[in-house]
């Protein structure tokens, strides 16, 4: 993913644009992504250092436009796979080596050569697998294994949509009007949102089938860092997966962090979107739930429920009681912002009818008793892991009996 300092944008007033990425500008890309791709492979099995070092070789040939090719370099840099090495191996054969060694100089006779194979020796491996794991936890020492970034022009096509990507990341706000050929579609894009966690408020749009989302973005909380900045920006090819699309974003741009509004829209995006899939932590307790005797069966396509002039809600989950076919809404809160919490007690409040459980984690510091006074919603804090038994007691609480 880019980072806001390889995008090229152009400012007029309170507006942030892209450079638009026209013919000439889709060639460059490509030709820059190919070169640097073909000295990618040839390079398969050299150390991190050696292929760094070829790679920017490469892109000083390309001296017109440096930002561009720096954006198109970390694009393939991304794709890159490279050995993955255990660092506490690494670490003891040193601390068994350089024992061995000491030991040789105390005696007056030390080789290199010759402790190294009594190391090898003692562990009962070569002395060039003791020469490969040496170092290998050092990054620059890490073999390149596979090269798996995209085709220069898949890349060049989604070059607009990685720029955008990475203004998001200065983003307060994002709101994104979609529009959708069907039901399916909607539903792919709302879980996609939740397996990214960014909970976000869905109305309907002005247009029949179209809706409208809002996103906090990282700069707007207290506590958000990078990480959550790199779950918003996950998210636009989500959003560009749909038919239509258009977002607008209040970002700060700049080492000054001026304030400014950037829009962008498009069709169709080449390429699937995100598979939606469930958070690890709700996905964990799913198979614990699965595997306890409760009474309870999960439905793990749950329909949106819509409460019309005042949001809808995507749950997670929904459970079906076996004994009497009583049903309640599950869903997962955010841990970015308390505030995810109270836009659902919100709708509660509002009159959504169904019964629902929320659970939210205790870091975000809120209370069970918000819905006490509710009959068709509860909120349940977990601590670490949500319990199974913990959320069996709401279910039958709300489903009565």
């Amino acid at each position: 993913m880019l980072t806001a300092d390889l995008v090229t944008v152009r400012r007029r007033g309170d507006e942030l644009r892209l450079l638009a990425t026209d013919e000439d500008r889709r060639a460059l890309i490509r030709t820059v992504a190919s070169a640097l791709l073909d000295e990618a492979r040839a390079l398969v099995g050299r150390s991190r250092d050696d292929v760094e070092s070829a790679l920017r070789e490469t892109q000083d040939a390309f001296a017109d436009d440096r930002r561009l090719t720096a954006a198109v370099g970390k694009l393939v840099r991304d794709g890159l796979q490279f050995q993955q090495s255990d660092p506490a191996l690494s670490a003891d054969l040193r601390r068994d080596l350089f024992q061995r060694a000491a030991q040789a100089r105390r005696a007056g006779g030390f080789d290199r050569a010759a402790v190294i194979d009594q190391t090898a020796e003692g562990r009962g491996v070569t002395a060039a697998a003791v020469e490969e794991t040496l170092f290998a936890d050092r990054p620059g020492a890490q073999r390149l294994l596979a090269v798996e970034s995209p085709s220069p022009a898949a890349l060049a096509d989604r070059f607009t949509l990685a720029e955008a990507q990475a203004v998001l990341l200065r983003a307060t706000k994002v709101v994104a009007h979609v529009h959708a050929a069907d039901a399916a579609s909607y539903r792919h894009l709302f879980r996609s949102l939740k397996f990214l966690r960014l909970l976000p408020v869905i109305t309907r749009g002005a247009e029949a089938h179209g809706y409208t989302i809002e996103i906090d973005g990282p700069l707007s909380l207290f506590q958000a860092g990078a990480k959550y900045g790199l779950q918003l920006a996950l998210a636009l090819p989500a959003v560009a997966a749909c038919d239509a699309w258009a977002i607008e974003a209040d970002v700060r741009w700049g080492a000054e962090r001026r304030p400014a509004r950037f829009r962008l829209s498009g069709h169709a995006a080449a390429g699937p979107g995100l598979q939606p899939a469930l958070p690890d932590e709700l996905a964990a307790f799913v198979d614990a739930f699965e595997r306890a005797e409760t009474g309870w069966r999960i439905d793990r396509e749950p329909a949106v429920l819509d409460l019309p002039g005042a949001g809808l809600c995507v749950p997670d989950l929904a459970f079906e009681r076996a004994s009497d076919g009583a049903r309640v809404f599950f869903e997962l809160l955010g841990f970015w912002s308390r505030e995810a919490v109270f836009r659902r007690i919100d709708l509660v409040r509002a009159g959504l009818p169904q019964r629902i459980l929320f659970a939210a984690s205790k870091t975000l510091r809120v209370s069970e008793a918000l819905l006490d006074e509710s009959p068709t919603a509860a909120l349940y804090i977990f601590t670490r892991a949500i319990a199974v038994r913990a959320v069996v007691r709401h279910l039958d609480s709300l489903a009565g009996g």
